[in-house]
């Protein structure tokens, strides 16, 4: 009897295993031991869990964040969830865009390889303007990320195969970009929207200019098919 009660949780296993996959549940974990990441925004929510579960799986992993006492706080937590020292943190502010230019400058001098880069750094819809000018959720969300992935993208070419993810929402759905006014910045659910929108078709147009070099593009919006990414 307990030889089959065995066979049955083992059937059982396998099948549940079998239909996971098949509904693009994550199931595996591929080690990425020797690759370089690099997660704006990786001190909280989607983005320190992404660190975490990168880092577990042997990821050099390095979080771009504008606070450094947070940095640091959430360097220390992830390092001690992943069991695994290979965490580090570089200041960044998005809404900046000197200072992603001196980020980039800085990465590329320290880090001579980067394997993964995820846009993670959200900004949600805000009235306020950067410090260039531009609306803050659409110029973190999208121009900041913009202005970062094209400086670093050589860098991705050099160590392909690699991937640029861009985390996005449902939301985008329901706003059209005006090319003549991309610095709207009236309703702050409509300015989200916007950026949203705008993180999908620069992630169509980076997959399309990248194709054939190694370097893919995705526009992710964080829920069941988001560890795929990382497959």
């Amino acid at each position: 009897m307990y030889l089959l009660y065995t066979v049955i949780a083992s059937l059982s296993f396998f099948l549940v295993l079998k239909w996971m996959k098949r509904r693009r549940y994550f199931t595996e974990l591929k080690r990425l031991d020797g690759k370089t990441v690099l997660i704006t925004g990786g001190n909280s929510g989607t983005g320190k869990e992404t660190a975490v579960a990168l880092a577990t799986r042997g990821a050099r992993v390095i979080i771009a964040c504008r606070d450094p006492e947070k940095a640091e706080k959430a360097v220390r937590e992830i390092k001690l969830q992943s069991r695994s020292f290979n965490v580090f943190h570089m200041e960044l502010d998005l809404a900046n865009l000197h200072s992603v230019c001196e980020f980039c400058k800085k990465f590329l001098h320290k880090e001579k390889s980067l394997h993964i880069l995820v846009n993670n750094a959200g900004m949600p819809g805000i009235l306020d303007w950067t410090d260039d000018g531009f609306s803050t959720c659409f110029g973190v969300n999208h121009l900041g990320h913009f202005l970062l992935t094209n400086l670093l993208l050589p860098r991705l070419k050099e160590c392909a195969p690699s991937r640029v993810i861009t985390l996005t929402c449902s939301s985008y759905k329901y706003q059209k970009l005006d090319f003549q006014d991309l610095n709207y910045n009236l309703l702050p659910f409509f300015t989200y929207c916007r950026s949203k929108l705008a993180n999908i078709y620069f992630s169509q147009e980076l997959a399309r200019i990248t194709e054939g070099k190694g370097v893919t593009s995705y526009a992710a919006d964080p829920g069941k098919s988001f560890s795929f990414l990382f497959a």
